[in-house]
């Protein structure tokens, strides 16, 4: 596969978000990332559809237990980095005043009392959501919105620290974050309808706010802000949705 092969740029995108066996690619690949976020969407397709599919056969358990299906699948599939990225962010943006300390506090494996409630009450929400909804489709879409929001912090903010994997990944052009917010929605809105379109405005608008607050914070993003924003955006995602199903 070239350097410019979209099925190289998709296999490289599943390597960085996911925990899935893959093929090993050589260290080379890897200074391709920045050019390949615009199939991080395409991930969350695959991570979306296992956590739909896996909540589809549990749902004659009934809606809750579906739901905590639906979101272990995903972890599993994840290895729970976006998890992990919404506690350390939580911890480091609220345990500190000034930025160094707060990206220290973010690198520390030990998690605190912000990171704990974040990540409780960001993850209740979501499996909440997805009960209401009875998972399926919108699972899907909000995955997919919430992985194409990330390259657009990628891009716009600078890195905070000169370490890390979202720093090794490389800041991608505007053009190819444009990409995969497109792609997310051109996912959502078949997956919800005229619903996806509201959702779409509104993971933008979560991205944004984040982006802006990352900035004052720690001047800038790092891993962790990347997967605040796919947890963030994903449950924003889900509760638009449950919103205008109502």
């Amino acid at each position: 596969m070239s350097k410019s092969d979209p099925l190289r740029h998709v296999l490289l995108a599943a390597v960085l978000l996911t925990r899935l066996p893959l093929p090993r690619l050589p260290a080379e690949a890897f200074a391709d990332g920045a050019r390949a976020v615009w199939a991080y969407p395409l991930v969350g397709v695959l991570v979306g559809g296992v956590g739909a599919g896996v909540g589809e056969l549990t749902l004659s358990l009934g809606a809750g237990i579906s739901a905590v299906a639906t979101l272990a699948a995903m972890i599993v599939l994840t290895g729970a980095m976006h998890e992990d990225g919404l506690a350390d962010l939580c911890d480091g943006f609220w345990g500190a005043t000034a930025p160094a300390r707060r990206l220290e506090i973010m690198r520390d494996s030990q998690i605190g009392t912000y990171g704990v409630l974040g990540l409780g009450l960001v993850t209740a929400l979501r499996g909440l959501a997805i009960a209401a909804l009875g998972g399926g489709l919108a699972v899907v879409a909000a995955a997919a919105l919430s992985r194409g929001a990330m390259p657009a912090l990628m891009a716009t903010l600078p890195h905070a620290r000169a370490d890390g994997l979202a720093h090794s990944v490389g800041r991608p052009s505007r053009r190819t974050a444009t990409v995969a917010f497109a792609i997310g929605g051109a996912v959502a809105i078949p997956c919800a309808g005229w619903t996806g379109m509201v959702a779409l405005v509104v993971v933008a608008g979560v991205t944004l706010g984040l982006g802006a607050l990352a900035r004052h914070k720690i001047g800038g993003q790092t891993g962790d802000v990347l997967g605040a924003a796919q947890q963030l955006g994903e449950a924003a995602a889900l509760l638009s949705l449950l919103a205008l199903a109502a």
